[in-house]
């Protein structure tokens, strides 16, 4: 087997044996790993996920968007190939992109097959009707893992836009073909640190001024005109520890198209931080009513909970609730299908699958995806 690791691509025996055009192809297969850095997505893919990440699944991914990017560029590749194309056909119709190659990564492929994972800690493709076209295809993984903190992303990004630009004027190839292509590497900042840093920001807990005590800078001032027997100056207040917990109330909207993976990471990111900052967290599931309360207290709370699917969306109960409880910030997981509602004049944040087609009128929105 011909393999990759980071940037070294191992050939195998059977190589000579292909012939000249499938020997391009499939070096060509292995070039794109290296180049669109898929060795080190695959480390920092096993670091976000985790236990519940699925390496087969991952590789499948990255092997399929290669493929679909190699054959309808005119290249030849050993048959059979798994392709992308064939993978989005198996997913459910509302989860298909108009465009795989234009529209997504690996990484959003790799979201939407682990969605439906029965086991995915073991590195295997557990759903029956993907595992069985991997099966028929032949599939298996090329990639070795490789430094995810190496920092050449927009070394490798500068490369492949030069050779995309000379495939254009050449007109034939990969180049040709794919104006717009959603695997080039990026020099992406992953959600979950943006999020990290927000509600970091969001539950620190900030000093108050305190009338109890004089400002430090008021006692210099009120020394000096007391030694020098001039007017004693205007009083200022001082600071104090904010002795509070802070609160944070997540709202789930259990109607929305939110995948289930990336509600575990939510979950996971969300936990370490109110752990870290002491603060008390909420649960609130909601679609047309608030029907599920709850302390929200580790990464699988929301999974352990019990909640109806399905039906409509409206906000204004559930931000009611979150208001009544007197939260640093109020975080509401949708996909804002229905009219946000009046301003509950607290802190929001609408942390939404994709970017919606209209901005709310209050509160900012947060796109869970590695695109934004």
């Amino acid at each position: 087997p011909t393999t990759t690791s980071g940037d070294t691509i191992y050939v195998g025996p059977e190589f000579p044996l292909l012939a000249i055009s499938e020997q391009t192809g499939l070096i060509a297969h292995h070039v794109l790993h290296v180049v669109l850095r898929h060795s080190a997505r695959r480390s920092a893919a096993r670091i976000r996920y985790g236990n519940v990440f699925g390496a087969k699944t991952y590789d499948l991914a990255c092997d399929a968007i290669v493929n679909e990017a190699l054959l309808r560029g005119g290249h030849a590749l050993p048959r059979p190939a798994v392709r992308a194309a064939d993978i989005v056909a198996l997913l459910p119709a509302q989860k298909r992109p108009a465009d795989v190659l234009a529209d997504w990564d690996s990484d959003t492929l790799y979201a939407a097959m682990a969605t439906s994972e029965t086991k995915p800690a073991d590195g295997t493709v557990e759903n029956d009707t993907i595992k069985n076209y991997a099966a028929t295809q032949e599939f298996e993984p090329d990639l070795q893992d490789s430094d995810p903190d190496k920092a050449d992303a927009e070394i490798w990004a500068g490369r492949v836009e030069q050779a995309m630009t000379a495939g254009q004027r050449a007109g034939a190839g990969i180049g040709a073909i794919l104006t717009r292509f959603g695997e080039l590497p990026k020099a992406i900042v992953p959600w979950e640190i943006k999020l990290r840093r927000i509600l970091n920001k969001a539950l620190s807990q900030n000093p108050r001024q305190t009338y109890r005590r004089p400002a430090r800078s008021w006692l210099a001032r009120d020394a000096l005109a007391r030694q020098s027997h001039s007017a004693q100056p205007v009083f200022e207040p001082g600071f104090e520890r904010d002795e509070r917990r802070p609160r944070i109330v997540i709202g789930l909207d259990t109607s929305s198209s939110i995948l289930e993976v990336t509600l575990n990471l939510f979950a996971a990111e969300a936990i370490s931080i109110i752990r870290r900052t002491g603060a008390e967290a909420h649960l609130l599931g909601f679609d047309i009513e608030v029907h599920t309360r709850g302390r929200f207290e580790r990464p699988e709370a929301i999974a352990a909970l019990t909640m109806r699917r399905g039906g409509g969306t409206r906000f204004d109960e559930v931000l009611s609730e979150a208001k009544a409880l007197d939260p640093s910030l109020v975080v509401v997981l949708t996909d804002l299908g229905a009219p946000v509602g009046p301003d509950p004049i607290v802190p929001v944040l609408w942390a939404v699958p994709e970017h919606p087609a209209a901005k709310p009128d209050f509160g900012e929105v947060f796109v869970l995806s590695d695109k934004v």
